[in-house]
Parts: C-alpha cells; structure tokens; sequence
C-alpha cells in the first residue's frame, strides 16, 4: 500500500484579493509550502508577496479561495491559526525606547509564553542571536542588524510551527545577513519550524529548498533553486573590452536582439543570452568567458517571458561636467567624528574624483553612515578635512550641499503630496526660478515616467516608482555630486537594473556618486570602494582589487573574511 504524502504546512488554493480602485494583488494564486523546510516568496514589486503573507496571517480576508494552514482554514477559525504562526512584517514593531529584554518579555506577554518557560526560551534565543551581552540596552540604540535580530528573537519567543519573514535583511549587512540565515536554520532543524520569506535579493533566495515565483498575483513557478537555474547554462557569460569603458559596453550589450540582460560586475559586465550560446561580439573586440549561471539570471529570464521589461529613458544633463581631467571632488584628509568620548570614525582618507562611482560599505555601527552624513553636510566634523566640491564643509557646508543631491535610505519625501506637489516644492527648494522649475519639472516626470502618477499621493506609489522620484529630485537642480544612502534597499532586480542604468549616464557625464549599500551585488558598480570597521577603513580598492587581494571569489565572500578579521584582531 502506497504511503500518503506528508500534509503540507500551508496549501493555497485559488486565491484572489483586489484593492480599491481596481488594484488586483493576487489573481487566483495557489501554492503549497512543504513542513519543516524553509521556502521563499519572490517577485517584483507589485506583484502580490506582501498581500499574500497579510492573508496567511489573517491581517486580511480574500476575495476568492481558501488559505489552510496545517489543517485550519484561516477564514474560520483564524484565531487558532495566529495561535501556531509568527509573522514579521517588513517594518516590525520594536519598541525603541524598551529595553531587549523589556522587549522579549513584552513579547512573551503577548504570546501567552507560560512563565516557568521563559528564562530557558530567553537564554536560548539570546544566545543564539548573539544579544545576550546588550539586554539592558534599549532597542533603538541597537544596529540594524541587531534589531532585526531582536525582531526574530521576539517572534520565536512564542515557538511558532509557522514563521512568515516579510523582507527580513533589508538594511542588514552581509555578516548580520549571515547570522539571521543560521539563526533559521537552526530553528528548522531544531525544532522542525516551517519558513516562508519573501525578499528582493536573489542570491539570498538560492539559499531556500524551495522557491515560489509571483508575477502580477500569479504563480509562475514553483520549485528547488537549482531547478530555475539549470536551464540557464550555457547562458551566460562575462564581457570586457579595452576599448569601451565597462558602462558604455554594458549599454551597447542591452541593445543587442541576442542579449537578455547585461549587468555590470566589477571590471567585467556580466551577460545573458536569449539562447544557450556564445554571444557574437567580435566587432567589438571583446573577451567573453562561460560563467556559471545564477537564480537572478533565470528571475530576469521568466520575467521578460511574461512581458515585463528593462527600458530607461536616458537621463542626460543640459550642462556638460569636464570628464577627461581626474581631479578629486570629495578629499577626505585625517577625518573624525566623536559623539561624547566615543569615536564613531577615527580618523579616515579617500579621494573621489570626478565621474567616479565610489562606494562606502560597512557592517552595521561600522562609521559609514556618520561619515555620508558628514560630506553631506547633515552632521559636523569633529577633526580632520572634507572637502566636497571644493567647499570646506567645516567652513562652507551650505555652498556645498547646493552643489549636492541626496537620496535617502527611507522614502523622506511628503507622502501626502502628489507626485507633481513634491516635484514643485523640491524644486522651489532649490530655489529654481518659474522657467527653469516648469523645464526641470518636465524633465523629470518624462525621464523617469512619472507622467501617469503626477497626481498620485507619494505615499501610495510602489516601491519602484518612490524610487524613482526620490531620484528625480535629487536630481532636479542637476548637481555636480549624488549622493545615495542605500539606494535600492529593498528593490527588486528589474527596478534595480533600471536606476544603475541611469546612475551610469550620469557617471559617464560627470557626475560624481557616493552610494552606501549592504548589497555586494550593488557594489559591484562602483569603480572604487572602501571597507570601514569600527570607525576605520580596512580596505580600499576596485572590487576585483579587494576580491583578489582577499583572495575572495565574491566581493561579500571579501568583505566577510576582512570583517570577521578585523573582529578577531580586535578580540585579541
């Protein structure tokens, strides 16, 4: 007698949610999610992950369908459901001013957590986390990736069968990043959890046994990483040539029929074809090199089968910035920043120079951030020099921020205002006269296809169109120098692809970037980059330098080698 298959943890079957006006987030989507194993939801924006974790836990009640969850259906009986889940929404709800411990026993309260049970649950999850050390500390003066740590802490608290991550690792460094993975996997062997997580980064998806693949509330897959990747080979290559610049070969490659996708990786650009062969690019003189295929090769691939596209409109600049001179816009000599007795940076030197892409990475606390808010001009230099546009910025920081455009991590535009209402108000910051702003204006909504959404409230845009107006006006007074605070934290591949695209035509007409990311993957971009730790710089270099000289075959393999370095030298 056969032996049944085991009853799965979740089963999804026809479900459809629509939002006023006409917003339809799940069209008749089914899926099943395996017990005991960890699956991933993925997808570009808009395309239905968030409703449908808001859905399983209940947050919402479907259109259409049915949603079980080991056994109970969640319109039913969805108290006894919330019962045996534990879900983290994209923004979990710490409390900053508690402490970690205030905040686990808040939690505990909330999730029925017997008593007796709760110093072995706290001691366990603490270990684990790494927080044992910080429980008198409050939330708010934890790092990124210790509250996002803490956030989990708080929802394992409860020992959930079921855990929903929405996004959980957007902002969180590389190591952090690491550690919330075995924290999970951990769980899921221990104590049999089931996971489901939805994230925007595709090399963290290869990680899951299995995946799930939305498109515009449908499902287009659902299988093992390998699986989507394996029809990729022979696919995929990489590219250099000495005659173009890596940008302009990136650019010529998208306009090619036989290529799908073009990305830049360090000195080369990274390839897809639209057939399992080499691509023919002898008129360009270029090397090209087999490499092995990834799960963002076949997201980008599905994805243009199912209609979507990679367009950009160009952005180009009405005045021309002087391009062939190498001259130091930023110079940063012996810089400082102390908060009290503490060293937040201690002491740091770098050159960018004009049309560069330089990149400033760091694990959470690392000084990167203090150190973009200094050359913005948003915090004061303690010692030391920055010079930004030619403007000492201990002595002149307003002339240089009307140099500057600034693009914030968190969408810090007016949400309640349209589109247009930002657009004018930010340009009226700028202080554009009426001809210039009406020009400027137009510009931005024709470049950025901002057209259909100008009377949209800003609050309500999806995240790749926040994105693009948040760009937009960074751009509106056409600055000399861009500076970007983890600019596609959260993005999906196909709107990251589109903002590097237009980051790159700026760069090739002068524009000089500074961009802080989490994301190796977005480092990749950068002609150089630094790699703080403590307040002090590690390492410096292009991506391939640091890669090679860390003998690293990925730039976040480097990047975690030099910080866990650096942690055990401090150790010592």
């Amino acid at each position: 007698m056969a032996t049944r298959p085991p009853e799965p943890a979740l089963r999804i079957e026809a479900v459809r949610k629509t939002f006023p006006p006409e917003v339809t987030a799940l069209d008749g989507f089914g899926a099943t999610v395996r017990a005991g194993a960890v699956t991933g939801l993925i997808g570009p924006d808009g395309a239905g992950k968030t409703t449908l974790m808001r859905l399983i836990a209940g947050l919402l009640a479907p259109d259409g369908g049915r949603i079980v969850v080991f056994g109970t259906d969640v319109a039913t009986d969805p108290a006894r459901v919330q019962a045996q889940l534990g879900y983290m929404p994209q923004r979990f709800g710490l409390y900053e001013d508690l402490t970690v411990q205030e905040n686990l026993d808040l939690y505990a309260d909330l999730q029925s957590v017997p008593l007796p049970e709760r110093p072995q649950r706290y001691a366990r999850l603490l270990h684990m986390t790494g927080l044992a050390p910080f429980t008198a500390r409050l939330a708010g003066r934890l790092s990124g990736g210790m509250k996002q740590k803490l956030g989990l802490a708080c929802v394992l608290v409860g020992r959930p069968r079921l855990l929903l991550l929405d996004e959980p690792t957007v902002g969180v460094d590389p190591v952090s990043r690491r550690e919330l993975w075995q924290i999970l996997y951990t769980q899921v062997r221990e104590q049999g959890l089931t996971v489901l997580l939805s994230t925007a980064y595709l090399d963290e998806a290869e990680r899951c046994q299995e995946i799930i693949l939305l498109h515009r509330g449908r499902k287009l897959g659902q299988a093992p990483p390998r699986h989507f990747i394996e029809p990729m080979q022979g696919r995929v290559y990489r590219a250099r040539t000495p005659n173009l610049s890596k940008r302009r070969l990136q650019r010529q490659l998208l306009q090619r029929s036989e290529i799908a996708d073009a990305v830049i990786q360090g000195d080369w650009v990274r390839l897809v074809t639209r057939a399992p062969q080499p691509p023919r690019l002898d008129d360009l003189g270029t090397t090209v090199e087999a490499v092995a295929p990834r799960l963002e090769d076949a997201f980008i691939v599905r994805l243009l089968e199912a209609g979507e596209r990679i367009t950009v409109s160009e952005v180009t600049l009405s005045r021309k910035l002087e391009t062939g001179k190498r001259e130091a816009v930023i110079s940063v000599r012996d810089l400082k920043r102390r908060f009290g007795d503490f060293y937040a940076v201690k002491g740091i030197s770098f050159e960018v120079c004009r049309g560069e892409v330089f990149g400033l990475l760091g694990a959470n606390g690392a000084g990167k951030t203090t150190t973009f808010r200094m050359l913005c001009g948003l915090l004061p230099v303690s010692e030391g020099e920055a010079r930004v546009a030619g403007f000492d910025m201990r002595r002149a920081p307003a002339q240089a921020r009307a140099r500057l455009g600034y693009m914030a991590q968190k969408f810090s535009l007016y949400g309640q205002l349209s589109v247009g209402e930002n657009l004018i108000f930010i340009a009226g910051a700028y202080g554009l006269d009426r001809r210039r702003k009406r020009e400027r204006i137009d510009w931005a909504l024709e470049t950025f296809e901002l057209a259909p959404w100008r009377r949209q409230r800003a609050i309500d845009l999806p995240l790749g169109y926040k994105q693009r107006l948040a760009m937009a006006c960074a751009l509106l007074h056409e600055p000399d120098i861009l500076f970007l605070d983890e600019p596609t934290s959260g993005v999906d591949p196909l709107a990251r692809r589109e903002f590097w695209l237009r980051i790159n035509a700026l760069a090739e007409q002068g524009v000089t970037v500074l961009v802080t990311t989490h994301f190796m993957e977005e480092a990749e971009y950068c002609d150089r980059l630094v790699i703080m730790q403590a307040g002090e710089i590690l390492a410096s270099g292009s991506p391939e330098e640091i890669r090679h000289r860390s003998g690293a075959t990925t730039l976040e393999e480097a990047f975690i080698g030099l910080i866990e370095q650096s942690q055990g030298d401090s150790d010592a």
